[in-house]
């Protein structure tokens, strides 16, 4: 297993090397000055259309625009924000924070025109049904001979939607926060027995398709989210004097990287912080790898602006206030420096901190939600990628890996799935940026013509 371990490693390090993020920060400030930074002038209008002000029964699509962000979310607030929030500081500390805020900010242009692409250029699968996602922009705008493209985003995406990740540390958490405490001995057959219950829940939702998957979103992300905003409320609250002094330090910290533990990259601790901090802050909120257009691309509007701009909502409610929180919490209770735990352990030690008695049962109860409402979504995207690759009929094959994929998460240890998933989004990115970039003139020129469309029905 060492060995298994140390070759994903080389795997991840390699794959996230300098040119991915070349290609995700300096291809994300491309977009966003190339809109002439449409994504923060549209907030307003953006959640207007969230509000379904816009919405038309008889548009195009699967689900409202409100559905489509909340499947998105559903994935990207899980674990990254929890479990990756925690890994995050203590590897780089406080200013690790800083650079997952500048890949969040950069990542809402990404994500706005991904998602306008998918709804761009939707594509048809092998049934005739009508689809959305990177593989399709990729082949509906930039035609046939650009298909590698798209395979190799379908085949990487199959692997990065497993939801190793998300497993490994929902065991980890009722291992440490339930089971350990109250003096059950956890291992091999304990892990098999959460894996088991984990594969009955996902599946009675996973088989019902997108309908089932998005109304289970549509309900559980806003009320996780809340519970989860009020707990690091009353954390902070609680520990007000300290709470300006590691603000400013996520600040101080992001230049001096004087908490950075790992490798120094181009010569520098600062270069290795800078990289660790996107790494986390990509893995938190995905914008860039690809996975949110595939859940936009179902949105009903046969408006693609509309679309991008409920999706660029989705780094800023992901990276900026629900792993902001989890930073602070972990920071102002100052367990980041006196205990060793690492992922979600240490997030529990924040909670448990500041509320002794039933602080980590009611974090226990946002990881599960956290967690669950993620295998959902995840096996959506799975099943498009799969139905692209060997057609429509054959998709419900992935939800039997996806399935077998819960049990080998509960059984394996964190940092192996950390990388395998870290690596896998990387070569997911490859694709999904290079056509969002030679494409985005194209979008560009639909806003123009959508300003002048909305300005008429005013």
């Amino acid at each position: 297993m060492s060995q298994l371990e140390q070759i994903i490693k080389t795997f991840s390090n390699y794959a996230w090397g300098l040119p991915l993020v070349i290609l995700l920060i300096g291809g994300g400030l491309y977009l966003l000055i190339l809109s002439k930074f449409l994504p923060f002038r549209f907030i307003g209008h953006a959640i207007q259309v969230l509000r379904g002000r816009y919405d038309d029964p008889n548009d195009p699509g699967q689900i409202s625009h409100f559905k489509a962000l909340t499947t998105a979310l559903s994935s990207t607030i899980g674990m990254g924000n929890i479990a990756g929030v925690a890994v995050a500081i203590s590897v780089g500390g406080p200013g690790a924070m800083f650079w997952m805020w500048i890949s969040a900010v950069v990542g809402m242009s990404t994500k706005f025109f991904t998602s306008t692409l998918a709804i761009m250029y939707r594509g048809k699968d092998s049934k005739g049904d009508l689809q959305g996602g990177p593989m399709y922009f990729i082949i509906e705008g930039l035609g046939k001979h650009w298909k590698p493209l798209a395979i190799m985003f379908s085949f990487f995406g199959m692997i990065g939607a497993l939801p190793v990740v998300n497993v490994n540390q929902l065991t980890q958490a009722i291992n440490d926060i339930i089971l350990i405490p109250n003096g059950v001995t956890v291992g091999l057959k304990s892990n098999l027995i959460i894996a088991f219950v984990l594969v009955s829940l996902t599946s009675v939702i996973i088989l019902g398709g997108l309908q089932r998957i998005s109304n289970a979103a549509s309900k559980m992300v806003p009320s996780m989210v809340l519970l989860y905003f009020v707990l690091v409320l009353f954390i902070l609250i609680s520990n007000y004097d300290v709470v300006p002094k590691y603000f400013l330090m996520i600040f101080t910290d992001a230049f001096s990287a004087e908490n950075f533990k790992e490798s120094p990259v181009l010569g520098g601790v600062l270069g290795g912080l800078i990289l660790y901090g996107i790494r986390r802050g990509a893995f938190s909120n995905e914008a860039g790898i690809g996975t949110a257009p595939m859940a936009h691309g179902a949105a009903k509007t046969d408006e693609p602006v509309r679309e991008g701009l409920v999706a660029m909502l989705g780094p800023a409610i992901d990276t900026l206030v629900v792993c902001t929180l989890t930073a602070l919490a972990i920071l102002v209770t100052g367990v980041w420096e006196t205990t060793s735990d690492n992922g979600v352990s240490l997030t529990a030690s924040a909670f448990s901190h500041t509320i002794p008695v039933y602080g980590k049962y009611l974090l226990m109860v946002c990881v599960a939600i956290f967690s669950i409402s993620s295998l959902f979504s995840y096996a959506y995207y799975g099943t498009k990628c799969l139905s692209f690759l060997i057609g429509a009929d054959k998709k419900h094959y992935y939800n039997y890996i996806y399935i077998l994929s819960i049990i080998l998460a509960a059984t394996t240890p964190f940092s192996v799935m950390l990388n395998l998933i870290d690596g896998t989004f990387a070569l997911m990115a490859i694709p999904t940026m290079v056509a969002t970039i030679i494409m985005a003139p194209r979008v560009v020129k639909e806003i123009k013509e959508y300003r002048k469309r909305l300005n008429q029905t005013n």
